[in-house]
């Protein structure tokens, strides 16, 4: 689902694939890349509103499908002829002792995320590249800028083994934050250190970077990536969102599973929207704060995916 809350923008048209009879070939890489481009629009975001392995793994069990790699071409076929044009995948890691995660961990996760980017672009999907860094722990923001580099730079080269076309991707990290036991740092801190690894880390062909909100409130998740986009200084690409619980929170809360808070609810999403939609800009003033539920914690202890 793609958020647009302060500029109309017409329709995009995308480039047919090329068909051999009746056999799909590799798409054009200008379809691949305008489909980037236009989710990665500033002003934009996504709702991600993704199941879980273990949510998703029930439902696909009752019906005698597995969930993973093999078949992915054929879903992905399937997918694009019924109007989709991007997909997400998930990779994740935590932060732990012993200089965890090991490099074969990130290694291996980085090879699967390329694996399925390529299987993605080569039936017509943009594919988001999710690497995630659990915010479990008591490590510092030193720490997490540390693990973040080496998985960011392991993606990438991954994707570049793969002959992944980095101009048709998009790559949702975690946040560089301390470990949710540790002391908090401000958001100007956040923006210093998640942009510095972005930098070092993300080719400038990659047309955007959508950012997971990790267990962060939802305004701190907000206020983070604005002051992202308040930095001074070249970013890598453009700096955006797809949260779920950073958005989700405050309109379940005004909702309540009630008929009758449909509107409200309604109201409170869409808030928060344009709270994000400017922090995109770098133009948030924090006016919705206020809002039932945005300052609360989402972070999850030992959360299994």
């Amino acid at each position: 689902m793609v958020l647009n809350v302060t500029t109309k923008v017409s329709s995009l048209r995308f480039l047919s694939n090329m068909r051999i009879e009746g056999v799909l070939t590799m798409p054009c890489p200008d379809e691949l890349i305008a489909t980037a481009s236009y989710i990665g629009t500033p002003g934009k975001g996504i709702l991600a509103a993704d199941e879980s392995t273990a949510t998703i793994g029930q439902r696909l069990a009752s019906i005698n499908l597995e969930n993973g790699l093999d078949g992915l071409a054929e879903r992905c076929q399937q997918y694009y002829a019924a109007g989709a044009r991007f997909a997400k995948w998930r990779a994740v890691l935590k932060i732990g002792p012993d200089d965890q995660p090991s490099q074969l961990a990130i290694n291996e996760n980085a090879n699967g995320l390329a694996r399925y980017a390529v299987i993605c672009q080569e039936n017509g999907l943009v594919p988001i590249v999710e690497p995630e860094i659990l915010a479990d722990g008591s490590h510092d923001i030193q720490r997490c800028a540390h693990v973040t580099e080496r998985v960011l730079a392991a993606c990438h080269k991954a994707l570049s083994d793969h002959h992944v076309l980095l101009d048709g991707t998009l790559l949702k990290p975690n946040m560089v934050t301390p470990g949710s036991e540790a002391k908090e740092v401000s958001p100007d801190v956040v923006a210093e250190y998640t942009v510095r690894a972005l930098q070092r880390t993300v080719p400038s062909a990659v047309p955007a970077t959508l950012f997971l909100s990790g267990g962060q409130s939802e305004e701190e998740a907000t206020l983070n990536l604005n002051a992202m986009n308040k930095l001074k200084g070249k970013k890598p690409s453009s700096l955006s969102f797809c949260y779920g619980r950073g958005l989700q929170q405050s309109s379940l809360k005004a909702w309540a599973g009630k008929k009758e808070n449909i509107d409200k609810a309604r109201a409170a999403f869409l808030v928060r929207c344009k709270a994000n939609s400017e922090a995109t800009l770098g133009t948030y003033k924090g006016d919705a704060a206020a809002g039932e539920g945005a300052s609360e914690s989402l972070h999850v202890k030992n959360y299994k995916y």
